[in-house]
């Protein structure tokens, strides 16, 4: 099928209805000249029959009738015989057969072919006249004007029609040219636009019009590609980095282990592989939580305590410590605290924020479960929000690097490194399983260290302090 590009395709369709646009009133002004014309001529006919009335009323009307021009003219007395009539009529019968009833309202009819030749028509006046007593009749007749009315006007009128529709069709085209000529810069440009380099954009036209507006939403979805792309990028540079550490220290044993095989205890090389083998399994199950939850797979709604599901978690949790001796949790659970989730994916939650709190606290974790009250701004939490807040007595994290630690592998300081034990996808995994429960995870200040705070939709209304 050939190519027709959308200028082309526009200016045949802005064509062709210019075409039948000009048709219709091409054919329209002459049908509207026609009936001009035609009730002139019939004006001028009926008053050239009125003439003749007049002059044979004062006597002085001969044979042939005279002084008519272009009309012919027929005087038939009242027993129907024609008595005088103009030169080219004399001899003929009566041209026509029917009668006015008075002077001032001549009758005017359209009369076919009798006197006027085979196929032709002429619009006849009659006029009543009252001469020597009797009642006379004056016929008056013109040929009919054709539809087209004149040859000449005919082909002006269609002439220009057509010459119109060829002026708008160029006119058109060119205006379109300059119209899509941003698109087609806009088009160029993203050819040009590869993987490898996101940073360049499109041109933006002046105009606030529709291709502005394209234009815009193109640069703003290169942005986000960009932005993802990046993202992507760093992503598999860290997650290499981070799996390759394991992989390197296994190598490293195992290769030591072949020098001096004859040396070697296998199962003491087996054992100090496990951890190395743990980390791996770890990074990769991490992994593929990310890429179920951002798949959007389908959760299980069902109500979840969050006092029960803290009370729950933490029975199967051994003592925490750390440099010599055991941490502390403290637990601060409001009862009747229920939301709407999956629960496996809400206790990989909390116990992702608890993790963290352990590799960072001094002394005490503090976990609180309570209520706050609904927020209209936010219609996540229009009729109230479940609240977990993980809290640490560690270093904290600075406002500016707040949203950081919730990037993949991100790391903030000696402190929070992957000497810690931490895979660095804990914190990304629980933002996203609070994002696909509908509520948010967010870091806020805390004394004097780090507070995470979970929210959710209430799941039933319940009463009691807010939190």
């Amino acid at each position: 099928m050939r190519y027709w590009s959308i200028r082309a395709r526009l200016t045949l369709i802005g064509g062709v209805l210019v075409a039948v646009l000009c048709l219709v009133f091409a054919v329209l002004l002459l049908l509207g000249i026609h009936r001009l014309a035609t009730e002139y001529l019939t004006e001028q006919v009926a008053a050239a029959g009125s003439r003749t009335a007049y002059s044979i009323e004062k006597g002085a009307l001969r044979d042939p009738i005279q002084g008519t021009h272009d009309r012919d003219v027929q005087v038939v007395d009242h027993q129907g015989k024609v008595v005088m009539a103009t030169k080219n009529l004399r001899g003929a019968p009566p041209m026509a057969n029917f009668g006015a009833r008075n002077v001032l309202q001549p009758a005017v009819s359209v009369v076919c072919d009798r006197v006027f030749g085979a196929s032709n028509c002429d619009i006849v006046a009659a006029v009543p006249v009252y001469y020597q007593g009797q009642s006379w009749t004056v016929y008056s007749a013109a040929p009919v004007i054709p539809l087209y009315v004149h040859p000449w006007l005919a082909v002006l009128v269609f002439g220009g029609s057509l010459l119109l529709v060829v002026a708008i069709t160029y006119i058109g085209y060119q205006l379109l040219g300059r119209v899509l000529l941003p698109v087609q810069a806009i088009r160029t440009e993203l050819d040009e636009i590869e993987a490898a380099d996101l940073s360049r954009r499109v041109p933006v036209p002046l105009g606030r019009d529709e291709i502005h507006d394209l234009a815009v939403s193109v640069n703003h979805t290169l942005t986000r590609l960009e932005a993802a792309m990046e993202q992507h990028r760093r992503f598999t540079s860290d997650a290499s980095h981070e799996l390759r550490t394991p992989i390197t220290a296994m190598r490293t044993q195992v290769e030591d282990a072949l020098c001096a095989a004859h040396d070697t205890d296998v199962a003491a090389v087996a054992r100090s592989l496990l951890p190395s083998l743990d980390r791996l399994q770890d990074i990769v199950t991490d992994l593929l939580t990310l890429s179920r939850l951002e798949a959007g797979a389908s959760l299980r709604r069902e109500p979840v305590d969050l006092a029960e599901l803290v009370t729950s978690e933490l029975g199967r949790r051994p003592p925490l410590r750390g440099a010599g001796e055991t941490k502390e949790i403290v637990c601060e659970l409001a009862a009747g605290v229920v939301a709407r989730g999956d629960k496996l994916e809400l206790s990989r939650l909390m116990t992702n924020l608890v993790d963290n709190a352990e590799r960072h606290a001094e002394r005490t974790i503090v976990i609180t479960v309570g209520r706050r009250p609904g927020d209209p701004r936010d219609p996540r939490f229009a009729t109230g929000a479940a609240v977990l807040e993980v809290a640490d007595d560690g270093a904290g994290i600075p406002p500016g690097q707040r949203e950081l630690v919730f990037q993949r592998f991100a790391r903030l300081d000696t402190a929070r490194s992957r000497d810690a034990g931490g895979t660095g996808l804990g914190l990304p995994i629980a933002r996203q399983i609070a994002e696909s429960h509908g509520g948010s995870l967010m870091i806020e200040n805390g004394r004097p260290g780090a507070r995470f705070v979970l929210r959710l939709p209430l799941a039933v209304p319940t009463t009691g302090a807010d939190a």
